[in-house]
């Protein structure tokens, strides 16, 4: 299943694994032009195990997948979830802030509520893709100086698709 930003929402599940699925395919086929390694054969997994799994040069690796936003009110914007006049109020006030500004808070965010997690695995990549049509791939390139990623967090890597089909190739956020 394709995600398409004009389809009603029948099932909030489906469309986060479609979502999921799409990034990890769009993941692979970017890092496979760029490193030609061969990344392969991907599947969902349960709650426990990051949201991914494939096989990378042979051998198994598995991929959390987010997607950054930039905040809430905008994901329900993206993703075309009726909104409330409070959550039109949030957008406006959300366009007064500078775009970089919100671009570095959000990312941090996002790398510091999934950096809590524990997963049930050897190997994990998180792979972070830019949903949010204002931050542009050359926006997205000096982020790996400016990220700090928390210490103990279970990652071996962590990747930035800069847009939603990888077209800009990778950014490697950690480790630099």
């Amino acid at each position: 299943m394709e995600f398409d930003a004009n389809r009603p929402i029948r099932n909030g599940n489906d469309e986060k694994l479609a979502l999921e699925h799409q990034a990890a395919r769009y993941f692979m086929r970017a890092y496979q032009r760029r490193f030609a390694v061969k990344m392969q054969h991907i599947w969902h997994n349960e709650p426990a195990k990051p949201d991914v799994s494939c096989y990378l040069g042979g051998q198994k690796l598995d991929l959390e997948i987010a997607h950054l936003y930039g905040s809430e009110a905008e994901a329900m914007q993206f993703l075309g979830r009726p909104l409330s006049a409070t959550t039109l109020h949030e957008l406006v006030v959300l366009q007064q802030t500078e775009v970089a500004d919100r671009l570095l808070t959000a990312l941090r965010r996002l790398i510091r509520s999934k950096a809590n997690k524990s997963y049930d695995s050897r190997r994990v990549w998180l792979v972070i893709r830019n949903t949010h049509p204002q931050w542009q791939a050359d926006e997205l390139t000096f982020c790996p100086a400016k990220v700090a990623v928390p210490a103990g967090h279970p990652f071996e890597q962590i990747w930035l698709l800069p847009d939603l089909t990888a077209e800009s190739g990778l950014v490697r956020l950690w480790p630099q």
